[in-house]
């Protein structure tokens, strides 16, 4: 099946509070955003006409251009109900919802304070693509190549485009070597997450997990790790040398993207996706297709 370009398609996005035809959203190429990485974004689900846990990516979202410098000129519940009326003006029930803010193109160069800051929402469908029995199967990861920075060279609690220069060479790399995806460690040598989830390993019954110092506290992370606690399984964050992998019994990924995803390899590492992972996966994909209300009673 031919790849259908991502600027050639049939909608509507949503651009600094109007709705522009999906083929006319298009920006100057001296906008700082695309030569600075002076840029946030939000990668959230809709399931069955809800967005998982809107709230939370937007105040994420807002967070990540403080962290970068700059005010997102919307409030919280203006942008929650542009991503609501996207998902809506483009007919769609199952959808994966990019926001994304950036610096304009009134300066180029290092400094870009006089520059106006923009906000464009884009969606597009996406269904369940694979069931619980096949996912179970699980990915093969290799080690990636590059490592996620200390927090004191990069803003690592942000969502920003340019953390991500790395993840994509690493992920490249890892297709490139026949794998789904790879590895990340920090810049001490100890694991951090894969190219874009967060990874959770199962010993002796107890679930550990990286602490989030280098890398996001993603919200599916902490979907996951409230789901856990429901069914009294111990959640620990620490630091997890890359040597302490191979005591892992299951180990699965967690995203908006990935969901809850099983892990069968890593780097020559064999794991059987077991009990643990099926439960969380199958809790995961319940939670997320309840509305709004439901999923805050369940407190995940």
């Amino acid at each position: 099946m031919a790849l259908v370009p991502f600027d050639d398609r049939d909608g509507w996005i949503w651009w600094d509070g109007e709705f522009v035809p999906w083929r006319e959203a298009k920006l100057h190429v001296l906008s700082h955003g695309l030569h600075y990485a002076s840029a946030v974004f939000e990668g959230e689900r809709c399931y069955s006409g809800n967005i998982f846990k809107l709230r939370e990516h937007t105040e994420r979202l807002l967070n990540s251009g403080r962290i970068l410098g700059f005010e997102i000129p919307w409030t919280a519940e203006e942008i929650d109900a542009a991503c609501i009326e996207t998902v809506r003006r483009n007919g769609l029930t199952d959808a994966y919802v990019r926001p994304i803010a950036w610096r304009g193109s009134e300066e180029i160069g290092v400094a870009a304070q006089l520059t106006s800051v923009h906000l464009a929402i884009a969606v597009w469908e996406w269904g369940a693509y694979f069931g619980v029995e096949q996912r179970m199967k699980g990915v093969r990861l290799c080690m990636a190549p590059w490592r996620r920075p200390h927090p004191e060279t990069a803003p690592t609690a942000s969502k920003a485009t340019g953390l991500y220069m790395i993840g994509t060479m690493s992920k490249h790399a890892a297709m490139d070597g026949g794998y789904d995806d790879a590895l990340m460690l920090d810049w001490k040598g100890d694991v951090a997450e894969s190219t874009g989830a967060n990874i959770f390993f199962n010993m002796g019954g107890e679930l550990h997990t990286p602490t989030p110092v280098n890398f996001l506290d993603g919200i599916t992370r902490r979907t996951v790790m409230g789901l856990a606690k429901q069914h009294q399984i111990k959640v620990v964050e620490r630091t997890i040398a890359e040597a302490e992998m191979k005591d892992a019994s299951e180990v699965f990924l967690a995203g908006t993207a990935a969901e809850v995803t099983p892990v069968r390899e890593i780097a020559g590492h064999s794991f059987t996706p077991g009990k643990v992972t099926e439960t969380l996966m199958r809790d995961y994909e319940a939670l997320v297709r309840l509305s709004p209300e439901e999923v805050a009673k369940r407190g995940a």
